[in-house]
């Protein structure tokens, strides 16, 4: 799929920007999104909350199946095989049955929580993530545009998400001259260790092919010493390697090519002392990867050392629980191109120049989806870099679309010199609101967190859609203020931020030059330095820019998604994730338990002490039409009568009464769940419920408390 992408009846298809190469990888399968096909299930989101489910989904939205539940999908092209993103609860497995134009297959598609579920409480900010996994089969037929294709659940809840159609072709065959690794003795069963059958093959085919038939090959500790030599599989869908760890080993004389076939890993944590990646270390200058499938490990490649002129391209790397890909330092002339990337716990494709700067090295034309944690591409340092013709969507927690930064992490570390490329790249909700700042990060980022940016940064041709909340962010995210310099951005098309066009928050400058913004959620800049009195932000207009020339006037608060026209999500849940307190709390059942997003965790107050209030802070004044007020649905919880006043404030000190003491029912056969009619009145920022009784227990109680812009 060379193209940008849009979503037409949830399909990617293709749409080219203007005067550019097209954003994005060429990819062998069509998606199609879970919430634009047919199903008798629910759908959920969008949401944009860090550590829910439709969070991580594409498009942020996605489709959850009970048991005996079905998603249907029209196939959007001829196929044989297909890819299915989905989740299912912690701890669980199970399987779908998988229909083709009504008619059950014999096989069936498992599904499994093994490889998700992801805590890094190291990670200041991170919450429990990476809830989503792919599976694949061949179908064992072929199918054609307008075929359907379903998924139904067996028995485990579970949340699909999209799915890839792919005509996967033949299985390739030997090479001439090249040594099967089952002449060495692999066991393409997996029943056997085929460890040593691998290093036996690469010591005796030095110089030429190391042959990897079809089969599932078990391989139970790294290999190393791989040098001079091609690994080659039958393809990815075809030969499978299954190890926790593939390739280890700090140096390599190089001309190693690693091509057409899958490693599938066993990774289920993220131990950043373990080298538990398909590459980790060096495969040395003059290398390649192509075609490979990589999944379930650490990494995809966590490189270091001499990897001169690498080129790595045309593959899929899947369900990683840190990044996809790292040039950790050293790396010149390296290109990565032509790649998909989905779901990865840290950031997907990243250059961090550690112990000596990346030079002259590029990501052009990747797909990334789905970054749970961190960035979709970010670049920690270097001299002379590139960024070309990506396509991302759908960062999380604690990432942008792209970031270019001087976050050094440790030292030695070389920061951003010469110029760093930014050109004809698409990006689709991207940015997300950062818990360490409690305030948004930009679709695309420069910062200069460690020290001030220096190098010339030239960025042109961006897209940027539907981000949550800024498009173009300059921040010294460490907090030293250091200046954000010499930045161009020149020719960018943004359309429906959340927020504002421009967050400057940092010193420096930066020339505009044919920006053209629409449907701008709250002003067009936000030009307050960090910290207060740090130096200014100078944005020079160098013509051609239109539809952002307002300033966002309260440098004391930040601006919210939908606080201007339009909302990017006026039917989101304005109270979810925000502040909470309260009079007072039992136990662990605390405050924040009713704006979590779980309707099974709650907030308790102080027992036999009525009343008690618990009070939410939106973030900004809205005017909220309707409060949706639940208890845990379990059948456990009996049904009961609380008496509540609702009240609000626009400063959090002076309150009025909205809604006077009324007394709601909660009963477990309707779900537990009461809703309160608002007036709509504006200017309510905090909104406090005050109980006065409960006619099930001496306390107040609230597992979720919602409020929305809608009646």
């Amino acid at each position: 799929m060379a193209a940008a992408v849009a979503l037409a009846a949830g399909m990617l298809v293709a749409v080219a920007p203007a005067a550019h190469a097209a954003a994005g990888a060429s990819l062998p399968f069509t998606s199609v999104e879970a919430e634009s096909a047919t199903t008798t299930g629910t759908k959920i989101g969008p949401d944009y909350t860090q550590g829910s489910l439709a969070s991580e989904a594409s498009g942020r939205q996605a489709v959850r199946l009970a048991s005996g539940q079905r998603v249907e999908f029209t196939a959007p092209r001829a196929a044989n095989a297909v890819n299915l993103a989905y989740s299912v609860p912690d701890g669980q497995s199970g399987t779908l049955d998988v229909y083709v134009n009504g008619v059950k297959l014999a096989q069936t598609l498992t599904v499994t929580s093994k490889y998700s579920y992801i805590d890094t409480g190291w990670i200041p900010g991170a919450k429990q993530h990476h809830f989503f996994d792919n599976a694949r089969t061949l179908l064992g037929r072929n199918v054609q545009p307008g075929d359907k294709v379903a998924f139904e659940s067996t028995g485990t809840q579970v949340t699909v998400d999209v799915a890839d159609f792919e005509q996967v072709a033949d299985a390739a065959t030997q090479p001439a001259g090249s040594v099967s690794v089952v002449s060495k003795g692999a066991d393409p069963t997996g029943g056997g260790d085929s460890t040593q059958a691998f290093r036996d093959a690469i010591a005796a085919a030095q110089g030429g092919t190391v042959w990897i038939p079809p089969g599932d090959y078990r391989v139970t500790s790294s290999l190393g010493g791989v040098q001079n030599v091609t690994l080659q599989g039958a393809g990815s869908w075809y030969s499978v390697v299954h190890t926790l760890r593939f390739i280890d080993q700090s140096s390599s004389s190089g001309n190693v090519h690693i091509k057409d076939f899958a490693v599938i890993g066993e990774v289920t944590e993220r131990v950043d002392s373990n080298p538990d990646n398909f590459v980790n270390g060096s495969l040395g200058p003059g290398s390649s990867v192509s075609g490979m499938w990589i999944q379930h490990m650490k990494c995809g490649m966590w490189l270091m050392g001499n990897d001169d002129n690498l080129v790595v391209e045309n593959n899929r790397i899947l369900d990683t629980t840190a990044d996809g890909i790292n040039l950790n330092g050293s790396a010149k002339g390296v290109v990565v191109r032509n790649n998909f990337l989905r779901n990865q716990g840290d950031d997907s494709l990243a250059m961090w120049s550690l112990y000596s700067p990346d030079a002259n090295s590029s990501f052009e034309n990747n797909t990334v989806s789905q970054p749970n944690l961190a960035n979709g591409i970010a670049i920690y340092g270097g001299t002379d870099i590139s960024v070309k013709n990506n396509l991302i969507s759908d960062t999380n927690a604690l990432g942008s679309g792209v970031a270019i930064s001087n976050q050094k992490f440790l030292d030695p570390f070389s920061p951003l010199s010469g110029t760093i490329t930014v050109d004809g790249n698409t990006l689709v909700r991207t940015g997300a609101l950062n818990p360490n700042w409690n305030h948004p990060m930009g679709a695309l980022r420069v910062d200069s967190y460690d020290s001030a940016i220096n190098a010339t940064v030239n960025i042109t041709g961006t897209t940027i859609t539907d981000s949550p909340y800024s498009a173009f962010e300059f921040v010294s995210g460490g907090g030293q203020g250091y200046a954000v310099k010499n930045v161009n951005v020149t020719g960018a098309t943004v359309q429906n931020t959340g927020t504002v066009v421009v967050q400057a928050e940092a010193q420096g400058a930066a020339i505009f030059k044919n920006v053209t913004a629409t449907q701008t959620g709250a002003a067009g800049v936000y030009n307050c330095p960090y910290p207060a009195n740090s130096g200014s932000f100078t944005l020079t207009d160098g013509g051609g820019n239109s539809g952002w020339n307002s300033t966002w006037s309260d440098c004391s608060s930040w601006p919210q998604p939908g606080q201007g026209n339009p909302d990017p999500d006026p039917n989101r849940n304005l109270a979810k994730g925000r502040p909470a307190s309260a009079t007072g709390s039992q136990d662990v059942y605390t405050p924040g338990k009713a704006v979590d997003g779980d309707a099974g965790s709650y907030w308790e107050s102080t027992n036999n002490a009525f009343p008690q209030s618990w009070t939410v802070d939106l973030g900004a004044s809205y005017a909220v039409r309707r409060l949706v007020l639940k208890l845990p649905p379990s059948s456990a919880w009996g049904a009961r009568t609380q008496t509540v006043t609702v009240l609000g404030s626009t400063d959090g000190s002076n309150y009025s009464t909205v809604v006077g003491a009324q007394d709601y029912r909660f009963d477990p056969a309707g779900g537990n769940t009461a809703t309160v009619s608002l007036p709509g009145t504006t200017g309510l920022r905090y909104l406090r419920l005050t109980v006065s009784a409960n006619t099930g227990w001496p306390a107040g109680q609230f597992s979720e408390v919602e409020a929305y812009l809608t009646s």
